[in-house]
């Protein structure tokens, strides 16, 4: 499909009740395909929250009981891969007939990812992308993912990847996306700041990809009562301001960032834009030097415990 419509969804999700935030997905992605799009973009951590400033009774060498128990909310408010939940995002995909892009907080064991699920209008899960480089704090909510979901998706709108947040500063990370092609390069985030287009623009010139950039709107009421970062009591205190965007291959702005509140904005897709742009710049191909420079990237799973094959069964020899 050469030419469709695609749309970046600006919302929060309900922080600590991922049954709400489920139902509120299911609505904006229904209003999204409403609109016409066949690709909808949801922001990071979208399901599972992003539960900015606090800090989880951490300190140097302590950590706060209370602090222990707002972390056993975040963990339940995580999902497995696969559960109920994802299958419920499959519903979802599959009802509003679009390829959907989630953030997720993803529960593995007694650990947590921030993660991306890609997912195809039969409700088929494509894709997990777990984010490789958690940022400061997240480092000690979030673990980190491994070279084994850095990859991209064959589709009939095109390739479509996902990179998460401050990933897009990793280079070496951008240049394995280009590297498989990438068309449909999506960046989920809650980064707000005024910085962060021109990053997206950069990253689209430079990958000669569009370039889909989802950030939540969050205000402190979007969580529980008791839910109050850095002392913030008023429910209308915005907390992530937006900036969502779509850049095209040659750099030109489809969607502006609006920091006003929640949308859902549509940008017009045209896949032909990619190899004019690819004439005079493919960074892993005809612009690139290889006999000068190489990137290996190690894309096997890693395991902290690996249980060997159990062996034989012991016979003694004994009546």
């Amino acid at each position: 499909m050469s030419i469709f419509k695609a749309a970046v969804v600006q919302a929060a999700p309900i922080l600590f009740d991922t049954p709400a935030t489920l139902d509120k997905l299911a609505t904006l992605a229904s209003e999204a395909a409403g609109m016409g799009a066949s690709l909808v973009v949801f922001p990071e951590a979208f399901v599972g929250g992003y539960p900015k400033g606090l800090d989880f009774g951490a300190r140097l060498g302590t950590r706060s009981p209370e602090g222990r128990e707002m972390f056993r909310l975040y963990f339940e408010s995580a999902i497995d891969v696969p559960s109920p939940e994802t299958a419920r995002l499959g519903e979802v995909a599959c009802e509003t007939g679009v390829h959907m892009v989630v953030g997720i907080i993803e529960r593995d064991g007694g650990t947590l990812y921030c993660a991306t699920l890609t997912f195809a209008p039969t409700g088929d899960l494509l894709y997990k992308h777990r984010k490789l480089m958690p940022t400061a704090m997240e480092r000690l909510v979030w673990g980190f993912g491994d070279g084994s979901t850095i990859g991209v998706v064959d589709t009939p709108l095109g390739k479509i990847g996902s990179v998460i947040c401050w990933e897009n500063y990793m280079p070496l990370l951008r240049a394995a996306m280009y590297a498989q092609g990438v068309e449909l390069y999506c960046a989920p985030t809650v980064d707000d700041r005024d910085a962060w287009l021109p990053t997206m623009r950069t990253i689209a010139l430079e990958g000669r990809c569009f370039v889909l950039s989802a950030c939540q709107y969050f205000t402190r009421g979007d969580g529980p009562a008791h839910y109050a970062p850095d002392g913030a009591s008023d429910a209308k205190a915005v907390l992530i301001r937006g900036g969502s965007c779509i850049v095209d291959p040659l750099g030109n702005v489809l969607v502006e960032p609006d920091f006003t509140g929640e949308f859902i904005k549509i940008a017009e897709i045209d896949r032909r834009v990619i190899p004019r742009g690819k004439y005079d710049l493919d960074v892993v191909g005809h612009y690139a030097r290889p006999d000068i420079f190489h990137l290996k990237v190690d894309t096997r799973p890693k395991t902290s415990v690996a249980l060997e094959p159990a062996p034989a069964t012991f016979d003694s020899g004994l009546a």
